[in-house]
């Protein structure tokens, strides 16, 4: 029983991942387009410039920026919803 719970909840992850990955792509295609420019609406989060670490040999710079926007939150609520038929 318990394989079965964290099955389902790695689907639920990936449906909310596809769903802010669709809605991101759904706001940058109607970004331009003026009636349905609200869905491009978001704001950023993260590091604006990656940390670097320097180890002489090797260098590692890491970084990461999250962008919510309208359509993304859509695409999560979509994807719960569909979670919940299945």
């Amino acid at each position: 029983m318990r394989g079965r719970s964290s099955q389902n909840i790695w689907i639920l992850v990936l449906l909310m991942l596809a769903g802010v990955v669709l809605g991101g792509f759904i706001a940058k295609l109607v970004g331009g387009v003026s009636a349905l420019s609200w869905l491009a609406y978001g704001n950023s989060f993260g590091l604006s410039s990656p940390l670097m670490l320097d180890l002489g040999v090797l260098t590692l710079q890491f970084g990461l920026t999250i962008r919510f926007t309208i359509a993304g939150i859509i695409g999560i609520i979509l994807a719960f919803f569909i979670y919940r038929k299945l």
